[in-house]
């Protein structure tokens, strides 16, 4: 991949090429530089959900996410993090109370955005279809994790547009612009689903250190997240749990382990028994 693939919305836009493109599995990325001197990632999919994720980041208008600076169709033009402070890095060194404020702090503000008309956003319980199938499958803990979902999904409660994939390494470090958000699979559903991805990360991407599954911290950031966000114990917990099982499911279909979600479902679901 080069810059040539650029081309077309480098002239459009008018940017400066400011780095080596990246690629992931549904993007392309070119750290760019605006006309007027702004650091900026260019960013181009043909991925239908990374189009739906892209359209509400331009919804959200910088409250709470990355500021967008352009968007049409297939490519999007955001202003890029340059600031050099990490949860993750924070979460793993002993910060772990100050990285899980400051995810709430960006979750609430992305779930209290002005009153516009939403993009179009597939439904939380489009999300969790997989579960059932894979529960029935597996069998196990996952079968708790499903019917626990199925309960929430049929009582939903203060519904609003979801991130969808708010872990410590989608929230990023933009300077005197504080911690901002970027990289939605946009979702509409019941605002409780975003907080519980706190609770199984960073390990998630990178479990050694472990940090999610030690029972001290579980605890710690359930008092801080039902706290902050307002949301009952008992089912900010049973988020915990749904989510733990949708994890899982989902890593069994691309042959990963499910070894932090099935130890932090373990924990929520004792918390719940209490």
């Amino acid at each position: 991949m080069d810059q040539d693939t650029f081309k077309p919305w480098l002239n459009r836009w008018k940017l400066i090429p400011d780095g080596a493109p990246l690629k992931t599995h549904t993007s392309q990325l070119l750290p760019v530089r605006t006309a007027t001197g702004l650091p900026a990632m260019l960013k181009m999919t043909d991925d239908k959900d990374e189009q739906t994720g892209n359209a509400l980041m331009a919804w959200w208008a910088g409250n709470g996410a990355a500021r967008v600076i352009a968007h049409e169709n297939e490519a999007i033009l955001l202003a890029r993090a340059t600031g050099s402070a990490s949860l993750s890095a924070m979460s793993r060194e002993g910060q772990d109370i100050e990285a899980c404020r400051i995810m709430c702090l960006t979750t609430i503000r992305l779930h209290t955005a002005p009153k516009r008309p939403l993009p179009s956003l597939p439904s939380l319980e489009n999300w969790f279809a997989p579960l059932k199938a894979t529960a029935n499958k597996q069998g196990g803990i996952l079968v708790r994790c499903a019917e626990i979902a199925a309960h929430l999904l049929s009582t939903p409660q203060d519904i609003v547009a979801l991130h969808g994939d708010l872990h410590h390494a989608n929230v990023l470090d933009f300077g005197a612009s504080g911690w901002l958000a970027i990289d939605p699979k946009g979702i509409k559903g019941e605002r409780g689903f975003d907080y519980a991805n706190i609770f199984t990360n960073p390990d998630l991407a990178h479990p050694i250190p472990r940090v999610a599954p030690v029972p001290e911290i579980f605890k710690q950031r359930l008092a801080i997240v039902s706290e902050m966000s307002g949301i009952d114990r008992e089912r900010l917990l049973m988020w915990i749990i749904a989510w733990c099982g949708l994890s899982a499911s989902w890593s069994l279909e691309s042959h990963s382990p499910i070894t932090i979600p099935s130890a932090v479902a373990e924990l929520a679901i004792a918390e719940l028994r209490q």
